[in-house]
């Protein structure tokens, strides 16, 4: 079963930015850990990172033809990117996993995080646990569809 995990805007400066906020681990290797995490459950991973919106809604779409579950940070996208939110609304209508992920608790934050146009047409979301988030994501996924 194939997973593609998305990251949005910013997510490739994890480690630098704010790491009191996001942490210390590394873009890079938290796309190491997520491709572990789904080698050990069966899951084949592909982990992207764009700060492009476009890019984001392109990937969307190549889910949707390639049959692969979604795990995604919408990042800053969660709060206002319909255009995202509606390529989303493609996953689940395919019958296909889309887990929101969020390293930060959106709700303990500023009032304007507090709105995700993703939570709607997400399968679930998982918020608040750092990078752990993306293995109970991918946990997630495989008993979906295992």
């Amino acid at each position: 079963m194939n997973v593609l995990v998305v990251n949005g805007p910013n997510l490739r400066r994890l480690g630098t930015r704010e790491p009191e906020k996001y942490g210390t681990t590394t873009h890079d290797e938290l796309a190491v850990l997520v491709t572990q995490w789904g080698a050990d459950l069966q899951l084949e991973v592909e982990v992207r990172q764009s700060d492009d919106e476009a890019d984001l809604v392109h990937w969307m779409h190549e889910s949707v033809d390639a049959g692969w579950h979604v795990v995604l940070n919408p990042a800053a996208f969660t709060h206002y990117s319909y255009a995202l939110r509606d390529a989303c609304a493609l996953v689940s209508a395919a019958n296909l996993s889309l887990v929101e992920v969020h390293l930060t608790n959106p709700h303990a934050r500023e009032t304007f995080r507090h709105t995700s146009v993703i939570s709607g047409v997400a399968t679930g979301t998982i918020a608040g646990f750092g990078v752990e988030g993306y293995r109970l994501a991918l946990e997630a996924v495989a008993r979906r569809v295992g």
